[in-house]
């Protein structure tokens, strides 16, 4: 395994005028914690991205494209050699929007798959965003979804098949349109509370067999800590009650990272500045790490 640290905030507005997303810091947060140690990863690379501001794209009508794609050639760069040499990514966010440049290196050596771990779906187009930050179109964006600026990056489109993504763990519900628009696609979609109906070792197995039958190249995790349940992980923009326990998080990720085909995982949105003490990062950091030695212990 390879440690990749991708400290961009470039997907999300001012959490108050004039303060920068404090996402930035994730990566530097968990070394402090000796994360990658603990987890028995011992190679590390940084992609650090360009300067955050509050500029929203004319074309795209999205805050910072014209950065966001630079970045993601970047880091589709180190994640595309990564996968040559046979090396799983962890990559340390950032915000959501890293997604895109791991989704374009997936595309450039391939057909993948995308098992999408999140307390939102991301399947949000420009014009429903509230926000104009692609750290809430995402999935839209790597599933070919939205403006040709983003989704069509070295003419990849789409990054990741809609038929080949499960999306998982979302627990928002506000408005009918955000859930009739993935319920609408081609993606599988499991919320929170379907995943613990149908049993959460069960979707990891589905999402598994999935894998195989269509014989794809691999799949990648997209991992946002705002899945997990507001008691343990409350250091994100945007909160809700409930989410997963580590105990749930464990059992759904331990057989896909123990997978042949996993090629890698991105960790995004905890924000280090809301966690003053560092009492969630802490808890964090260790029960990710532990996850993880199933991996470099083998």
């Amino acid at each position: 395994m390879i440690l990749v640290e991708a400290p961009s905030n470039l997907g999300l507005i001012e959490p108050s005028p004039g303060t920068e997303p404090g996402v930035k810091f994730f990566p530097a947060a968990m070394e402090k914690e000796n994360f990658a140690a603990i987890a028995g990863i011992h190679k590390k690379t940084s992609v650090f991205p360009p300067a955050y501001s509050m500029e929203i794209d004319k074309e795209s009508k999205v805050r910072n494209a014209e950065k966001i794609i630079t970045y993601s050639r970047q880091l589709a760069d180190v994640v595309e050699s990564n996968i040559k040499q046979q090396y799983t990514s962890v990559l340390i966010g950032g915000d959501c929007s890293i997604l895109i440049g791991t989704a374009l290196a997936l595309k450039r050596n391939g057909n993948y798959g995308l098992f999408f771990l999140d307390g939102h779906t991301d399947y949000v187009l420009p014009k429903q965003s509230g926000t104009a930050g692609a750290a809430g179109m995402d999935l839209a964006i790597v599933t070919g979804n939205g403006h040709e600026k983003l989704t069509n990056i070295e003419n990849q489109k789409p990054y990741i098949k809609e038929e080949n993504v499960f999306c998982v763990g979302n627990r928002e519900f506000g408005a009918d349109w955000y859930i009739d628009a993935i319920t609408n696609s081609d993606i599988h979609y499991t919320d929170l509370y379907a995943l613990r109906q149908k049993g959460i070792n069960n979707t990891a197995g589905e999402f598994l067999k999935m894998i195989a039958s269509k014989k794809l190249d691999g799949f990648w995790i997209h991992f946002d800590v705002d899945v997990l349940n507001d008691d343990i992980m409350p250091c994100v923009d945007s909160r809700q009650p409930d989410g997963l326990s580590y105990g749930e998080l464990k059992e759904i990720l331990t057989p896909l990272i123990r997978s042949s085909l996993f090629k890698g995982i991105d960790i995004t949105i905890f924000d280090p500045t809301l966690d003053p003490e560092q009492y969630y990062i802490k808890q964090f950091a260790n029960e990710l790490a532990s996850i993880f030695k199933v991996l470099t212990n083998n």
